[in-house]
């Protein structure tokens, strides 16, 4: 049985981030677990086993890795191994995209914004692994970041929030596909594209996002965000909203008590009945029959 891990407890919603430093071992190895925020790992040192979604792949010092909502994991060790790593979680809120976008970096985020939804061979198989001077500078935002979160100090929010930027072109600035030739080949350039939408559409699935604004963001037309979308997924822009929509739901509903009218106006839709067709229609049945059949999981 997975463990459920759930933001409100640790996060406030008007800062949604949290960083800490710790060390897992063969004596402390944490459960089985899931999350609803985003999970950015980095092992400060040491060595073991990352176990994700039913695979497993070897962890050492220098990787860097996220963990999306949903997705389930842990770390598993043989005798004598131990890791030390700093995680840093926060809601996708956190960075807004205008901002990225009025400092001029959108376009070079692409550690952020793809890596994290390739399969998972090229994740963890062909993982970011920083050495030297780039370790140096990433542990240094890490612990940084750590130190005011800690402090509280007047515009602490605000530092963390300019470190994050920092640190997150420093992880796109070593990652390239042309450092990755095998994923190069198996993943064009509209692929990528449709992979960035994607995760746009993740991060923003709560908000109202018009076609023409997605195209705008993405700098293409609406019939060519239409055409790629239909082409690389077999949905439509909007079918693959509604799919990420319920997904989510799906998670609050085993992982929250909320009621279906709030879990509704969570995942971005106002009318809750037209909410309960749908997830019913995706489904196959109720939001409430699908909670009852799940079980509701014990927030941590």
């Amino acid at each position: 049985m997975k463990r459920q891990l759930n933001s409100r407890n640790f996060m406030h919603n008007e800062f949604p981030f949290f960083i800490h430093r710790i060390r897992h071992g063969v004596s402390n190895t944490p459960e089985m677990h899931g999350h609803d925020f985003v999970e950015l790992v980095y092992v400060v040192n040491g060595e073991g086993w990352h176990q994700f979604e039913g695979n497993e792949y070897e962890i050492r010092a220098g990787d860097v890795f996220i963990i999306n909502p949903g997705e389930v994991h842990t770390y598993r060790f043989e005798q004598g191994q131990q890791i030390e790593i700093i995680n840093c979680l926060f809601q996708p809120s956190l960075i807004r995209d205008t901002l990225l976008r009025e400092l001029e970096i959108s376009q070079s985020m692409d550690y952020f914004y793809v890596h994290p939804f390739l399969n998972e061979n090229e994740r963890f198989n062909r993982r970011l692994n920083l050495q030297g001077s780039q370790a140096a500078s990433a542990l240094a935002l890490f612990e940084s970041m750590l130190l005011e979160l800690n402090a509280r100090m007047p515009g602490y929010s605000t530092l963390i929030r300019v470190k994050m930027v920092e640190l997150l072109i420093l992880l796109s600035r070593h990652y390239s596909f042309l450092q990755q030739p095998e994923a190069s080949r198996r993943v064009g350039d509209s692929q990528v594209k449709v992979l960035r939408i994607k995760g746009y559409l993740e991060r923003n699935y709560d908000q109202k996002i018009p076609l023409s604004q997605l195209a705008d963001t993405f700098n293409i037309s609406v019939r060519q965000l239409n055409r790629m979308i239909k082409q690389h997924t077999g949905f439509s822009v909007l079918d693959l909203l509604h799919q990420i929509r319920v997904e989510r739901a799906k998670q609050l509903l085993v992982t929250t008590d909320d009621k279906v009218i709030s879990v509704a106006t969570a995942v971005g839709y106002e009318d809750p009945a037209f909410f309960s067709r749908l997830f019913a229609r995706m489904v196959g049945c109720s939001p409430g029959k699908y909670r009852e059949s799940i079980g509701y999981m014990v927030k941590y």
